[in-house]
C-alpha cells in the first residue's frame, strides 16, 4: 500500500468523522421535539420511536446535501413528516379523507377556553383531532413554526396551512369547552352540540 492511498483513507475517515460530529451537533438536539411530535401524531410511543429513528437515519444519510446555514430543525421535521406519511400509506393504504364531511359536523361558534383541565384531559382532546389538523396545530402552537415553515415541512400550500390551523384550533377549542362543561368548569350552555369529532 502506498503512502498516498493511506493518506486518502485517513482523510476519508476524518471527513466522515467530522460529518458525523457535525450531524450530532446540529440534529441531535431536536430529537426530543421530533419524538413528542411523532408520538402526538401517531398516538403510539413505539411507532413514534421507530419513525424518529428512521427519520434520523435518513437525515444522517442525506446530511451531506444540506446547505450551510439551512434550518436543520425544519429539515428534520420535513423528513419526519415524510416518514410518517409513508408509514401511514404503507399501513393503511391510501385513505381518502373528506374534509368536507368533517367540516359539516363542526360548529361555527368558538367557546371560551377552559382554564382548569388537566394535561391528560388536554392530550386526550388533542388526540381526537383529525391528523391533518393535528399536524399543523402541533407545528404551529407547540413547535412554534411559522406558516411558511409548516408549508415547507408538510409540502402543502400556505392557504391550506392557514385553513387547517384555523379549523384545528376551532375544533380544539370546541372540544376543550365540551370537556370543561362536563367537568363543571364551563357553563353547559356554551357547549356546542355540533362540535364533535365523530
Amino acid at each position: 500500500m502506498t503512502g498516498s492511498s493511506r493518506l486518502a483513507r485517513s482523510e476519508s475517515r476524518d471527513s466522515r468523522r467530522t460529518g458525523i460530529e457535525e450531524f450530532e451537533r446540529e440534529a441531535l438536539p431536536h430529537m426530543g421535539e421530533l419524538y413528542r411530535t411523532a408520538a402526538s401524531i401517531l398516538r403510539s410511543r413505539a411507532e413514534a420511536e421507530d419513525a424518529v429513528q428512521e427519520a434520523y437515519l435518513q437525515a444522517l444519510n442525506s446530511f451531506h446535501r444540506i446547505t450551510a446555514g439551512a434550518n436543520c430543525r425544519a429539515w428534520l421535521f420535513r423528513i419526519l413528516f415524510h416518514v410518517i406519511s409513508h408509514r401511514r400509506r404503507k399501513w393503511f393504504g391510501r385513505l381518502v379523507f373528506s374534509e368536507r364531511e368533517e367540516l359539516e359536523h363542526t360548529a361555527d361558534y368558538a367557546p371560551a377556553m377552559p382554564e382548569q383541565l388537566t394535561d391528560d384531559e388536554m392530550l386526550t382532546v388533542f388526540r381526537k383531532l383529525p391528523r391533518h389538523f393535528a399536524e399543523v396545530v402541533i407545528l404551529s402552537d407547540v413547535q412554534e413554526f411559522s406558516c411558511k415553515e409548516i408549508q415547507e415541512t408538510l409540502g402543502i400550500p400556505i392557504g391550506t396551512v392557514m385553513s387547517r390551523l384555523s379549523k384545528g384550533r376551532q375544533l380544539l377549542r370546541a372540544h376543550l369547552a365540551d370537556c370543561g362543561a362536563r367537568a363543571g368548569i364551563v357553563r353547559e350552555g356554551i357547549r356546542s352540540a355540533d362540535a364533535s369529532f365523530g
